[in-house]
Protein backbone atom coordinates (compact mmCIF):
# COMPACT_ATOMS: atom_id res chain seq x y z
CA UNK A 1 0.00 0.00 0.00
CA UNK A 2 1.27 3.86 -0.61
CA UNK A 3 0.22 6.85 0.87
CA UNK A 4 0.33 10.50 -0.77
CA UNK A 5 3.78 11.37 0.07
CA UNK A 6 2.38 14.94 0.35
CA UNK A 7 0.49 13.97 3.86
CA UNK A 8 3.24 11.63 5.21
CA UNK A 9 6.07 12.29 7.23
CA UNK A 10 7.87 9.38 6.98
CA UNK A 11 7.82 6.39 4.72
CA UNK A 12 6.32 2.93 5.84
CA UNK A 13 8.44 1.00 4.27
CA UNK A 14 6.46 -2.65 4.09
CA UNK A 15 3.63 -3.09 6.08
CA UNK A 16 2.29 -6.20 7.87
CA UNK A 17 0.09 -7.21 10.48
CA UNK A 18 -0.10 -9.86 12.99
CA UNK A 19 -3.18 -12.20 13.18
CA UNK A 20 -4.43 -10.12 15.76
CA UNK A 21 -4.65 -7.29 14.25
CA UNK A 22 -5.97 -8.14 11.46
CA UNK A 23 -9.04 -10.30 13.32
CA UNK A 24 -9.08 -6.89 15.29
CA UNK A 25 -10.05 -4.67 12.01
CA UNK A 26 -12.02 -7.09 10.29
CA UNK A 27 -14.49 -7.08 14.04
CA UNK A 28 -14.33 -3.73 13.87
CA UNK A 29 -15.21 -3.37 10.05
CA UNK A 30 -12.69 -0.81 10.18
CA UNK A 31 -10.21 0.14 7.34
CA UNK A 32 -6.48 -0.02 7.28
CA UNK A 33 -5.72 2.96 4.87
CA UNK A 34 -6.89 5.59 7.18
CA UNK A 35 -5.21 4.67 10.55
CA UNK A 36 -1.57 4.38 8.39
CA UNK A 37 -2.13 8.00 6.73
CA UNK A 38 -2.90 8.91 10.63
CA UNK A 39 0.46 7.35 11.57
CA UNK A 40 1.98 8.49 8.80
CA UNK A 41 1.38 12.20 9.06
CA UNK A 42 2.05 12.09 13.04
CA UNK A 43 -1.25 11.49 14.31
CA UNK A 44 -0.38 9.28 17.18
CA UNK A 45 -3.59 8.81 18.11
CA UNK A 46 -4.22 7.63 22.04
CA UNK A 47 -0.60 7.15 22.60
CA UNK A 48 0.24 8.69 26.06
CA UNK A 49 2.11 12.18 26.39
CA UNK A 50 5.17 10.24 27.27
CA UNK A 51 4.68 8.19 23.91
CA UNK A 52 4.19 11.30 21.85
CA UNK A 53 6.94 13.08 23.73
CA UNK A 54 9.02 9.98 22.41
CA UNK A 55 8.39 9.96 19.30
CA UNK A 56 9.41 13.81 18.89
CA UNK A 57 12.38 12.35 20.81
CA UNK A 58 13.17 9.85 17.82
CA UNK A 59 11.71 11.42 14.63
CA UNK A 60 14.76 13.08 13.22
CA UNK A 61 16.93 10.40 14.27
CA UNK A 62 15.42 7.75 12.44
CA UNK A 63 13.88 6.64 15.75
CA UNK A 64 11.32 3.91 16.38
CA UNK A 65 7.64 5.91 15.62
CA UNK A 66 4.21 4.19 17.56
CA UNK A 67 0.87 5.44 17.24
CA UNK A 68 -1.95 3.94 19.20
CA UNK A 69 -5.91 3.73 18.21
CA UNK A 70 -9.01 2.51 19.40
CA UNK A 71 -10.72 0.27 16.93
CA UNK A 72 -14.96 0.86 16.51
CA UNK A 73 -15.28 -2.19 18.99
CA UNK A 74 -13.09 -0.59 21.53
CA UNK A 75 -9.50 -3.09 21.04
CA UNK A 76 -6.66 -1.01 20.53
CA UNK A 77 -4.01 -1.54 17.95
CA UNK A 78 -0.57 -0.27 17.67
CA UNK A 79 0.96 0.98 14.98
CA UNK A 80 5.05 0.55 15.34
CA UNK A 81 7.11 1.78 12.22
CA UNK A 82 10.95 0.73 12.55
CA UNK A 83 13.85 3.31 12.81
CA UNK A 84 15.34 2.20 9.87
CA UNK A 85 11.59 2.53 8.25
CA UNK A 86 11.91 -0.45 6.22
CA UNK A 87 8.97 -1.83 8.15
CA UNK A 88 5.57 -0.69 10.01
CA UNK A 89 4.03 -3.48 12.02
CA UNK A 90 0.13 -3.21 12.78
CA UNK A 91 -0.28 -5.20 16.37
CA UNK A 92 -2.08 -5.69 19.08
CA UNK A 93 -0.49 -4.80 22.94
CA UNK A 94 -1.02 -8.13 24.02
CA UNK A 95 1.05 -9.35 21.04
CA UNK A 96 4.66 -6.97 21.73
Amino acid sequence: MSLPSKLTLFPLGQIVATAGASDALAMAHQALAPLLLWHASGDWGKLSKEGQAKNARTFQPGGLLMSSYTLNTGQTLWIITEAARRVTKLLLPSEY
